[in-house]
């Protein structure tokens, strides 16, 4: 059975039941949590994220994974894309395992579609979406425009619901033919795909859609990323 690894944000409530169900039948997930870090503004837990990813990687211990995958963006956007690379290059030879940030995987997804534009959706706080964007820019795709979606008044990707996600997109009038990313692994964005994607041509990707697809391809998977949906209404690996 193929076993994939997820390294999630302590405090983050959607990697798991959303890897669970895109994985489906296909994989085991086995999931460790990186260390509560009290006192932290949001740019140091950032940071210690990614000095971090190592260890969590040896927590792990025995278990023999198949392919792993840090499911947080943020942390990575502030590395940019070359350096997120060359770690993922450099601890997939350490560990002798595909290893790749949420952000390379979405990158792969991106590079797999052949897409060079996208419409960014963005739950962050307006100075991590600026890494975001730069990040992106930097990868060679273009963004087109981003689109800031916030829970009730707050940037607070945790607490976006399905609702009020589809809802500031379509009130900016995104475009009917856009590729829409929505970033951010914490935000629960698969009831949101279907919705988002039904009577127009958009192409809808999400942090942990990319993720799971990239997982289960570099599992040795013979996976499509596209726009099949299923009974609930997601776009799903296929």
């Amino acid at each position: 059975m193929t076993r994939v690894g997820v390294v999630v944000p302590p405090a983050n409530p959607a990697v798991e039941p959303e890897f669970a169900r895109l994985l489906g039948a296909r994989a085991d997930l086995h999931v460790t949590r990186f260390p509560v870090r009290p006192g932290l503004q949001l740019a140091e837990r950032l940071d210690a994220y990614n000095e971090a990813l190592p260890a969590m990687i040896r927590s792990f211990g025995g278990l023999p994974l198949d392919a792993l995958v840090m499911a947080c963006s943020g942390s990575r956007y502030l590395l940019g894309p070359e350096l997120d690379r060359r770690r993922c290059e450099e601890l997939s030879a350490e560990f002798g395992l595909p290893v790749a940030s949420a952000t390379e995987a979405t990158r792969r997804a991106l590079e797999h579609l052949g897409t060079r534009e996208i419409t960014l959706v963005s739950p962050y706080q307006p100075w991590l979406t600026d890494h975001a964007d730069r990040y992106w820019t930097a990868a060679g795709v273009r963004v087109a425009r981003v689109i800031p979606v916030k829970a009730g008044e707050r940037f607070a990707p945790y607490e976006v619901t399905t609702e009020e996600l589809v809802g500031q997109i379509e009130q900016a009038r995104a475009a009917p033919d856009a590729v829409l990313l929505l970033t951010g692994t914490g935000m629960p964005t698969l009831s949101a795909i279907g919705k988002l994607a039904e009577g127009n041509e958009r192409v809808v990707l999400t942090s942990n859609l990319c993720g799971a697809w990239w997982a289960l391809t570099s599992a040795g998977q013979q996976v499509m990323l596209g726009r099949r949906k299923h009974r609930d209404g997601e776009r799903v690996p296929t």
